[in-house]
């Protein structure tokens, strides 16, 4: 079977999964338990939303636009992957481009992360056996790569570059999303934006962190429309965040916004903390938009009504082609 149809019907099992009525169905009930052992941050709703996310996408048609006639290699490397932990088996982008590349996957699992990725593997093996010896998965160190994609913060980042110089490599940073609001943002897109900021309780580079509104916009708007959220505040570690900063707002006089479960702050920077949305106001689009391709290497992701921005709600559903960072990981792997 070829990769692609293997990927379709990953994709199928997946909606299994969520579905809950077959063996991976049950299989996967129990994962996620132990997920959300692991890492209490791993809600079985957002490990649902995340593999919802993938089943949608993974179809012939979106395969074949995204190889584009593309041919796997004919000399497979080995190819080391470390993934963050922030959100459910967010290094399955890496995993995928690198099987469907003809490589062989070498992944240092992260300590926040290790459930899932196992039981991904696991699918893939049954779809097709030869994946048992392509795809590897570790909690030690990297050994025996030819290339090397690694995703970690700024600081670590640093330490991959200077570790992994001597061969070819994709070292990922940092990155925030910001949301753009007009006077003509509408209440349901503004409901649909709070998907980008409360999906995995905002913890990835795709969550939106900053919203930019006009001077005069009114944000008991914007609360009333983030309320089905409000879920959040029941959770121990998010509701212990956004206490935190709460109390530091309030003992240092700090000017903010409450609604029980977020906090508003006015602030120049892109990555807020967990439990506050950050916000700006701005005078003119066109000089907001100058000043935010200055910064264009610290954004991942802008949120506006503009075509070239990603619509409201669909930060954290990325269609295959649209890569972190921006650097296209398949034709890094292809030219190898």
């Amino acid at each position: 079977m070829k990769t692609e149809s293997i990927l379709t019907s990953f994709g199928e099992i997946l909606e299994e999964c969520i579905e809950g009525k077959t063996k991976w169905g049950i299989e996967y009930k129990k994962t996620c338990t132990l997920a959300e052992t692991e890492n209490p941050w791993f809600v079985k709703t957002f490990i649902d939303k995340m593999l919802s996310s993938w089943y949608k996408i993974l179809n012939q048609e979106n395969i074949s636009k995204w190889l584009d006639n593309k041919e796997p290699t004919k000399k497979p490397k080995n190819i080391g992957v470390i993934s963050a932990g922030n959100i459910p088996i967010v290094g399955l982008h890496d995993l995928i481009s690198v099987l469907i590349s003809g490589h062989n996957y070498i992944g240092k699992m992260s300590s926040k992360d290790s459930i899932l990725p196992i039981f991904i593997r696991k699918i893939f093996i049954a779809l097709n056996p030869e994946f048992e010896q392509k795809i590897t998965m570790t909690n030690s160190r990297l050994e025996n790569y030819d290339a090397i994609i690694a995703t970690g913060s700024n600081n670590s980042s640093r330490y991959f570059e200077y570790y992994f110089n001597n061969v070819p490599n994709i070292i990922r940073k940092n990155r925030s999303s910001i949301a753009i609001i007009n006077n003509q943002t509408t209440d349901n897109q503004i409901k649909k934006l709070a998907d980008d900021i409360f999906l995995y309780f905002g913890l990835g580079c795709r969550n939106v962190s900053k919203i930019y509104i006009p001077e005069n916009f009114e944000l008991n708007k914007f609360f009333e429309n983030l309320f089905h959220y409000n879920w959040v505040r029941n959770h121990n570690k998010y509701a212990n965040n956004y206490e935190y900063n709460k109390a530091i707002y309030l003992m240092n006089l700090t000017k903010h916004y409450d609604n029980g479960f977020i906090l508003l702050k006015e602030d120049s920077g892109f990555s807020s903390p967990i439990g506050v949305l950050f916000y700006e106001k701005y005078h003119k689009e066109s000089v907001l938009r100058q000043e935010l391709d200055i910064h264009s290497d610290k954004l991942q992701c802008i949120v506006s009504e503009s075509n070239k921005d990603i619509n409201f709600g669909e930060t954290q559903f990325p269609q295959l082609w649209e890569y972190a960072d921006g650097i296209n990981t398949l034709n890094f792997l292809l030219n190898l």
